[in-house]
């Protein structure tokens, strides 16, 4: 049953990704910007390795993402006033302007792949879900370590 239950859900987060995808390109943004720009929608004034480690990416790789990203217009790195060393980023005008375009898209496409499904069914789906994140990170869900 593990086995099956991991690859549904891969599947269906692969599918979920491609729709989301086909969305975002038709305003420009590829799927490295956007996921940028959705974490730092949810955890705004992150650091840069607590970007990487949602990412799954190596730090260098997500410096390279916001390098690219900061000349484009779209994130900016501030100081950290309590380490002179980190950098947290930030959203600019630009960033929220294209989050709020890709925002109705997002939810075009979990309305697409919930289609059927009742509303009770989608709390017990997201429930489950959020103690199999538990049981995976050891945090309740939501909890998170990366605006340490």
């Amino acid at each position: 049953m593990e086995r099956r239950v991991g690859t549904v859900l891969a599947q269906v987060a692969r599918l979920m990704r491609r729709a989301f995808d086909e969305r975002a390109r038709e305003i420009g943004v590829t799927r490295p910007q956007w996921q940028v720009l959705s974490v730092l929608l949810r955890h705004e004034g992150i650091k840069q390795g607590g970007l990487a480690e949602i990412l799954e990416v190596e730090p260098i790789t997500a410096g390279r993402m916001i390098d690219r990203m900061q000349d484009a217009g779209l994130v900016e790195r501030r100081d950290d006033p309590a380490d002179r060393r980190a950098w947290r980023l930030y959203l600019t005008g630009r960033g929220r302007e294209i989050m709020d375009r890709l925002q109705p898209l997002a939810r075009e496409t979990s309305d697409q792949t919930l289609s059927g499904i009742s509303e009770a069914e989608t709390a017990a789906l997201l429930g489950t879900l959020e103690k199999m994140l538990e049981n995976l990170t050891g945090r309740p869900a939501g909890a998170n370590s990366w605006d340490d």
